[in-house]
């Protein structure tokens, strides 16, 4: 996992060893969100369980609604989202695969809904271990999407996912890691509910954007040919323009909570300047590449890694000034898009495709599948195997 720099500002708040999950609900608590409603499901049921009690306990005036079923608590989120509230729901796995046919609605219907997935693989056969399949089965949704690489960053994703998602109209989902963020203890900061008011002020849903009697308004109407392809054309172009507002908002959420990061919230390149090789991740298994290099004096010379942090909508741009044009590339990513390649991997060969002269390779390795072990000999085996012209798709681990 990776360490986030934290200044003497943030330092005189309080800092506390949290199970990634209690961090998360507690953040959600200062966030203040109208309505809750989700499904207990392995790795997720951490999270709501403590949203729960601290309902029960008369810690949060939120509503919290119980749901017979994942699809139930996706569709009561997005009607209280359609009502005006600020909302919040979380799944994993199969629940957020029986949520599918609804989180597409919320997109389409531009709601500000947030959700946490607590990435899960997918069955058959059953698993409850971590992988990336869930998420990227819902990938093209229309949700904007963030990956936490450990606890702090996930605190930090779901207050840029509010602001990001009530700014821009668009939902948001932050991806943490199940079991390896969401059951493992860290060492947190949970912004006090002044610093996240000043960053996230109370929800007020402009007029026209919610369901009023006095001023009535249609949600997901009936679109015959003539007029669908239009709406998808504008969520699109507004998926792509919210890049520009994560990275405005990112660096105003960091300097408010008095972190150090020198990130801009969509990617991080941590590495020499000029590697021969660079490793591409999404979440908790960028801990383990850093560690790998970092610990390797001929690695950390000629090793770097770029994290994916905002993966939809995709980072290309950023992606392209990172990574040079004769620089090796190695994709490693825990899901397989079946028949094809990865995911991650499909979109950055797409990103890097306009650069001139490349003459380097790009390689995917999928890993971790099921909860499968990445250790740092399968990250160094990887390293040693991106520079050769072999099969440019392999399974590792």
């Amino acid at each position: 996992m990776i360490k986030n720099k934290i200044t003497k500002k943030a330092d005189q708040g309080k800092r506390e060893i949290l199970e990634g999950s209690r961090a998360v609900a507690l953040m959600i608590k200062n966030i203040k969100p109208n309505v809750i409603s989700a499904y207990p499901i392995t790795p997720q049921t951490h999270i709501v369980e403590d949203l729960a009690k601290m309902k029960a306990n008369g810690e949060a005036d939120y509503e919290y609604l119980r749901a017979e079923s994942e699809f139930a608590a996706a569709s009561i989120v997005l009607g209280a989202s359609a009502a005006g509230a600020r909302v919040y729901s979380a799944t994993s796995s199969q629940g957020l695969l029986l949520m599918a046919e609804v989180v597409h609605n919320i997109a389409g219907m531009r709601l500000p809904v947030v959700m946490t997935c607590a990435n899960r693989a997918i069955s058959a056969p059953i698993s409850i271990w971590n992988d990336h399949s869930d998420v990227m089965n819902i990938k093209d949704s229309g949700f904007i999407q963030f990956f936490a690489s450990d606890s702090q960053e996930a605190v930090n994703q779901h207050l840029l996912a509010y602001k990001i998602a009530e700014k821009q109209g668009l939902p948001v989902m932050v991806n943490m890691d199940g079991f390896i963020l969401t059951h493992s203890y860290e060492p947190v900061i949970i912004p006090t509910r002044a610093k996240v008011k000043k960053f996230l002020p109370d929800y007020k849903p402009a007029k026209g954007t919610y369901l009023d009697p006095k001023n009535p308004k249609t949600f997901g109407a009936f679109f015959p040919p003539a007029y669908y392809m239009e709406t998808r054309e504008n969520l699109h172009q507004d998926l792509i323009k919210s890049l520009e507002l994560i990275k405005k908002e990112y660096a105003f959420m960091i300097k408010t909570l008095g972190f150090n990061n020198k990130d801009n919230g969509l990617v991080e390149y941590l590495g020499p300047k000029n590697p021969k090789i660079i490793l591409v991740a999404l979440g908790s298994l960028n801990g383990t590449i850093l560690e790998t290099i970092t610990s390797d004096k001929k690695l950390k010379t000629s090793v770097g890694l770029l994290k994916i942090k905002t993966y939809r909508p995709f980072p290309a741009q950023e992606i392209i000034k990172v990574i040079k044009a004769k620089t090796h590339v190695a994709v490693l990513e825990k899901a397989i898009s079946l028949g094809q390649a990865g995911p991650l991997y499909n979109d950055v060969v797409e990103a890097l495709s306009g650069q001139k002269n490349r003459s380097a390779l790009i390689k995917n390795y999928i890993v971790g599948l099921g909860g499968r072990d990445i250790s740092s000999e399968i990250i160094k085996k990887i390293i040693i195997d991106s520079p050769k012209k072999n099969a440019s798709l392999k399974f590792y681990g």
